[in-house]
């Protein structure tokens, strides 16, 4: 009797638990009886408008709180410098390292071994061959390819399983800038081969140790924000961050859409190019020393430089293979064609089949400047053929 009185009591306790939870889940859902005196308005729900409204304003204030906290973590973000890789530590590589040691932490790589050019410069230094270690530096926020114009794509490609990697295990990828003097080539290669988690910065200093070796005043820096946060952004459009401006954004498919201004990952990632063009030598202080700054598409970008630079160091590689020397009598314009020479000829002549090879105007210069010289060549033949006929009919 005693083990069936406890099931019953048992029994009871649980029913009874069982309707105190149903009490309290239900009566929401029932609201209490009202009062036959009361005002028949009082007892009508709240309007749908008047719901929506409240709701509107609930999404008001917290998407005022999340604006908040954004920018509480960029502020955490920025209040520490940011750190630079390069891959490519060269004569350009150390070019700007040098620049960038004043105002961030810098960390070179290179085939060659830079480590004392590095130490003194105050920039960290690691060999190309661990280039795991490189991409898996815990505070590296962007890495600069300076590479030649025909080892990009390797370089690229041997640098994509790393940081896929990093991804992997730190859900992060650093911004990646290219330096490269054709654009189209560069950009094409980033993205096609670089997750799509890499923000990518094609950018074009057009100067460098040698012609910027007495100052940076009126030189020009080219460069184009290409993607961020996984989205192309449409090199047509100017564009700056701005939550206010819509259709600024061009996603893979060439489809024109708002940027991704409450995603996390857009923010942070133009927050890295922002500071980079505030904060940071490869924007603020070619700014400061008097560059010139150009926000151009790549495609527009290498249409320019063929009919420029290409046709500039064309020029001084055909008169320098002619052995110019200076003279005596030297003219001041003659004096320029030397000084085209000698700068021209200082950089590689990878930097020139580069310049050749990836750019598709290229070869399109080389067949006017051809058309040209035949056109100029064929007036003098010409003049000097009519000259010998009034001669000969002046006899």
């Amino acid at each position: 009797m005693k083990g069936h009185r406890r099931s019953y009591i048992f029994i009871s306790n649980f029913l009874f638990l069982l309707l105190s939870i149903a009490t309290i889940t239900v009566s929401p859902f029932f609201p209490p009886a009202v009062d036959s005196h009361q005002d028949a308005s009082s007892s009508m729900s709240p309007s749908p408008a008047g719901e929506l409204e409240k709701l509107k304003q609930e999404e008001a204030k917290l998407s005022s709180l999340l604006a908040q906290v954004r920018q509480q973590k960029l502020s955490v973000l920025r209040s520490r410098p940011l750190t630079i890789g390069i891959i490519g530590f060269g004569r350009f590589g150390q070019f700007i390292g040098k620049s960038f040691a004043k105002y961030g932490n810098v960390i070179g790589t290179s085939r060659s071994d830079y480590t004392e050019i590095a130490r003194e410069m105050g920039v960290k230094y690691m060999p190309l061959s661990d280039l795991e270690a490189f991409v898996m530096e815990d505070e590296l926020d962007v890495i600069v390819i300076a590479v030649s114009i025909v080892s990009f794509q390797d370089t690229v490609q041997d640098l994509v399983l790393h940081l896929q990697k990093r991804i992997q295990e730190k859900g992060s990828c650093p911004l990646i800038v290219d330096v490269l003097s054709v654009k189209e080539h560069a950009r094409n290669i980033l993205l096609e081969l670089l997750p799509e988690e890499c923000d990518i910065l094609c950018t074009h200093p057009m100067f460098g140790p040698d012609s910027a070796k007495h100052g940076w005043q009126g030189q020009t820096f080219v460069y184009e924000r290409t993607r961020i946060d996984g989205v192309l952004l449409d090199p047509t459009k100017g564009y700056e961050y701005d939550s206010d401006n819509g259709d600024l954004l061009m996603d893979e498919q060439g489809l024109s859409h708002d940027a991704h201004e409450n995603s996390d990952a857009h923010i942070e990632g133009m927050d890295r190019i922002e500071r980079l063009q505030s904060t940071l030598p490869i924007f603020s202080i070619w700014e400061e020393e008097g560059c010139n700054m150009i926000s151009m598409s790549c495609k527009s970008h290498d249409g320019f430089t063929a009919n420029s630079q290409f046709i500039t160091h064309l020029m001084g590689r055909i008169l320098g293979a002619q052995g110019l020397q200076a003279t005596p009598i030297d003219t001041k314009g003659f004096q320029s064609v030397l000084k085209l020479i000698e700068t021209t000829n200082a950089d590689s002549f990878d930097l020139f089949f580069g310049l050749y090879k990836f750019n598709r105007n290229s070869k399109e210069a080389i067949s006017r400047l051809k058309e040209s010289m035949n056109d100029v060549v064929g007036k003098l033949l010409e003049m000097e053929g009519e000259r010998e006929e009034h001669i000969k009919s002046c006899l």
